[in-house]
């Protein structure tokens, strides 16, 4: 019952001391995923949406990584700079995941890493 670390070149590499994600048996952590472009480590410029959809493909690569996909994912945690931004996220999000959707909780911060407008992690079984 060791951790493992899961590391990918896909998906932005940790700005600080934390993995991108934890594996422990069959279950996957993965930390909060923000909209950074992983070939240029720079933030994505853009839109809500665009934003949105970045943080998920970055969270479906490190998914990959660990051999799991969202169809595994049991609980999501979304971190919004803006409630108002909720209805457009939840779009976005919907693209992604099929029923049965995982648990989720979505909360209003006052900032995010990188003044990012939403941040997104998840629990997974691999």
């Amino acid at each position: 019952m060791s951790k493992q670390e899961i590391v990918t070149a896909n998906a932005p590499s940790a700005i600080g001391p934390y993995s991108q994600a934890i594996r422990m048996n069959d279950l996957l952590f993965v930390s909060g995923q923000i909209a950074i472009i992983p070939a240029t480590g720079h933030v994505l410029a853009g839109s809500i949406e665009s934003e949105t959809r970045q943080v998920l493909n970055n969270l479906a690569a490190i998914l990959k990584e660990a051999g799991s996909g969202f169809d595994k994912v049991l609980k999501t945690t979304i971190y919004l700079k803006d409630m108002n931004d909720f209805l457009t996220v939840n779009e976005v999000y919907g693209t992604f995941f099929q029923k049965p959707y995982p648990a989720r909780a979505t909360v209003e911060v006052a900032r995010l890493p990188k003044d990012v407008n939403v941040e997104i992690d998840c629990i997974a079984k691999v």
